[in-house]
Formats: structure tokens, sequence, C-alpha cells
């Protein structure tokens, strides 16, 4: 297997972080639950790891949430950057043979994109976070379930919403496959 990443991608991951990062220290509106808020950046973090992978979706998590919460000044909450990370890698795998880059994007790949973006989604803030707030930083179970809840079902509208719009808008701006054959 090929592990070296094209220079495409390499810049798909600095751009990815780059819009995960705005979009979650930016655009975020504040929820009645402790440490949590209703942003979009998981709907770009899901495209992106559509189109280009798991290895770009989890690096675009993992460097986006890492400067999110670096820009905070309270430090770096490795257990919700790692699960971002894990998100990002799980729906790159998941979503890996969708053919959007062959201009494709119809009801079935959306219902794909996002049965896997909310199992994805339960996953992470469901399992993934949680966990690793008990045994990182001896958090309290019951907070952590409730903002893990809370965030999840956040993140899944806010997915559903966005990334299915950019998978729409992607699919649609390329050239369907077969499209540019010359016809005699």
């Amino acid at each position: 297997m090929d592990t070296k990443l094209s220079v495409k991608t390499v810049v798909a991951i600095g751009i990815g972080a780059a819009l995960f990062f705005v979009c979650g220290r930016f655009i975020a509106i504040p929820s009645p639950v402790p440490n949590t808020s209703v942003t979009i950046q998981y709907g770009v973090l899901a495209f992106m790891a559509a189109v280009f992978g798991p290895i770009a979706g989890a690096l675009i998590g993992l460097i986006g949430h890492a400067l999110i919460d670096a820009s905070w000044g309270w430090g770096i909450w490795w257990s919700w950057v790692i699960a971002s990370a894990v998100f990002g890698g799980l729906m790159g795998f998941a979503t890996r043979k969708m053919p959007l880059a062959d201009g494709v994007c119809g009801s079935d790949e959306l219902i794909r994109f996002n049965v896997t973006q909310v199992i994805c989604h339960v996953i992470c803030w469901g399992a993934v976070a949680p966990v690793l707030d008990i045994l990182i930083y001896n958090e309290p179970v019951e907070k952590l379930f409730v903002q893990g809840l809370f965030s999840g079902i956040a993140n899944a509208v806010t997915t559903a919403v966005i990334g299915s719009l950019l998978c729409v808008a992607y699919a649609k701006a390329r050239p369907q496959k077969g499209s540019l054959e010359q016809e005699d």
C-alpha cells in the first residue's frame, strides 16, 4: 500500500484544517450544555474526508480541532481532538467509494453519506470522546455523556445540512463520468 500523500491531498489537509478552525471558532452558537456549541465544521470535515480519504479526514480533524482549542487559551482538550480525528478518518474510510469525483451525488449517495456520518458521530461523541475524557482527565461521567449526546446530535444535524450541500455542489461542479466523450 502506497502511503505517500499527493500534493493535492496535502493542500486539501491545510485548507480543510483552516476551514475546520474558522467554522468551529468563529461560526459557533453557544448551547445550554457546558463547554459545547452548535457549529458547522463537521459538515466541512465529513465532505473533505469523503473527497480526499481517511488520512486527510483524520489530519483535518486533528489539526483543525487542536487549533480551535489552542486559540481559546485554556489548552488543547486531547480527548475531543482525537475524537474529531477519528470522525474524519472513519468518514473518509466509509465514503471512499462515493462517486463524488465522477460528478455523481444522488439520493443513494446522500443517504449513504448521512447514515455514515450519524454512525460516526455516535461512535465519536458517544464513546471515543467520553471514554478518553474519563481516562485522560478523570472527568465526571454524567457530564461527559450529556455533552457527548448533545454534541453528537448537533453535529449530525449540521453535518446533514452542510455536508450534504457541499457534496451535491461538488458533484455538480465535476464533469460526470463519460460526459466528455466525443459523439460521432
